[in-house]
């Protein structure tokens, strides 16, 4: 069994989205090949792996490794709230960085993972932003920054980039979601697999036809809470279907 899941924007601040993922986590049957596949966003923000001591961090990885040890696969994908999670933060919870995007074959079935930023072309300024972010220079620069301070820098980068887009949503909704040429580009530099990716919020299941061969987009939901319950989704591949599963639990 294939698990997907994306953009829980884990952090403390969110308790009901928390306690509903550890749920999902021990609901996972362990020792039997079972892959858990995380697409990005899957903290609120990270900014460095000497967090990973923090409390709250402390419980996700501790909670990662015992599924781990119990042998499901866990593997990660990063997001744009995340890209800092690093080999230390890997090795602690006992599971595997994978490339964007990255080609997972199975016996049966072809698929590409990808967080879904990278088909958001539309939003040049995020593109930018994004590339300046990801590279070495501007990586070595902030991490080399004391901890209190990338924190204080990573609050004020999320209120600016919330402020943002509630101008796009207001006036310029489609650059928050996917260009169509782009994903049929995407599509077609990795073999017409099925598209798997989160990011937009905009959980659905697309067709496309490129280069006249059917291909299926599936965009995963964001986790989210509320007053009197936290609620998700995730995708399982049972070895011939892929099917969306919603995920909800009761807040107390």
């Amino acid at each position: 069994m294939l698990y997907f899941i994306s953009d829980l924007h884990l952090s403390p601040a969110v308790p009901g989205i928390t306690a509903l993922f550890l749920d999902f986590l021990a609901s996972l049957p362990g020792r039997q090949a079972s892959s858990l596949y995380i697409l990005g966003d899957f903290f609120n923000h990270w900014v460095g792996d000497d967090d990973c001591t923090d409390p709250y961090n402390a419980r996700i990885i501790a909670a990662l490794r015992q599924a781990a040890d119990q042998g499901i696969e866990l593997n990660l994908l990063h997001g744009n709230r995340d890209f800092l999670l690093g080999q230390d933060f890997a090795t602690a919870a006992g599971l595997r960085l994978l490339p964007d995007p990255y080609v997972l074959s199975v016996v049966t079935w072809q698929f590409v993972l990808s967080h879904g930023d990278i088909l958001c072309t539309d939003d040049r300024d995020y593109q930018d932003f994004r590339a300046q972010v990801r590279g070495a220079a501007w990586q070595g620069e902030f991490l080399a920054k004391p901890l209190a301070e990338r924190k204080a820098i990573a609050a004020a980068l999320r209120q600016r980039s919330e402020a943002i887009k509630a101008e796009k949503r207001d006036g310029a909704d489609y650059l928050m979601d996917v260009n169509a040429a782009t994903v049929e580009d995407f599509l077609r530099d990795n073999g017409y697999a099925t598209l798997i990716h989160g990011h937009t919020h905009r959980p659905d299941r697309h067709d496309h036809i490129v280069d006249g061969i059917h291909c299926e987009r599936w965009v995963l939901a964001d986790w989210r809470q509320d007053a009197s319950r936290a609620w998700g989704d995730c995708l399982v591949w049972d070895g011939e279907t892929l099917q969306r599963k919603s995920l909800q639990r009761p807040l107390a």
